[in-house]
């Protein structure tokens, strides 16, 4: 699962409504309280993005091919302190939800941590799932080639930025 940064509005848009609907939160400024949560989102890909261009770094000055990405990219994240790809979904969980409980622009917080946890996830979930389906369409496109190749890389990288751009994630 992947944070897009063109996925940040919608997902404050759902995560507001969701929990402003049912009265899980009650809220002073409901624009103040989606800058919040967009302040949260985008941080985190900020982040994210700074990570990676340091892996890549690192690739290049120690000469490592591009397999090595996924390792290289592990031991940047955990240095940094970073979440690991697995743990993504409840460390933006905690974050928004640490968010939440400071924030000056929310009056009231009804429902527990469990509860918002329950509710938040999915909303996540469905918006940061967009990359297996871009997966299995890039692949659909250049299956003509093998997969390990350098040919195989280097066109799932462009059609993969084409799809991305292509549907404003990107």
């Amino acid at each position: 699962m992947r944070l897009y940064s063109g996925k940040i509005g919608p997902i404050v848009d759902d995560l507001v409504r969701e929990l402003t609907a049912q009265g899980d939160i009650e809220v002073e400024d409901e624009a103040e309280v989606r800058l919040d949560l967009e302040a949260v989102l985008k941080e985190f890909v900020r982040r994210e993005r700074e990570m990676i261009d340091e892996a890549k770094e690192r690739m290049q000055r120690e000469g490592l091919g591009y397999s090595q990405l996924g390792r290289v990219r592990q031991r940047v994240a955990r240095e940094m302190g970073f979440p690991q790809q697995d743990e993504t979904l409840p460390y933006l969980i905690d974050q928004l939800l640490n968010m939440l409980f400071h924030s000056s622009n929310v009056a009231e917080i009804y429902a527990d941590d469990t509860t918002l946890r329950k509710k938040m996830t999915p909303v996540l979930r469905r918006h940061m799932e967009v990359e297996s389906g871009l997966d299995a369409e890039v692949r659909s496109k250049i299956k003509n080639l093998q997969e390990g190749t350098a040919a195989f890389e280097v066109e799932y990288a462009k059609v993969m930025d084409q799809i991305k751009h292509k549907r404003g994630l990107e």
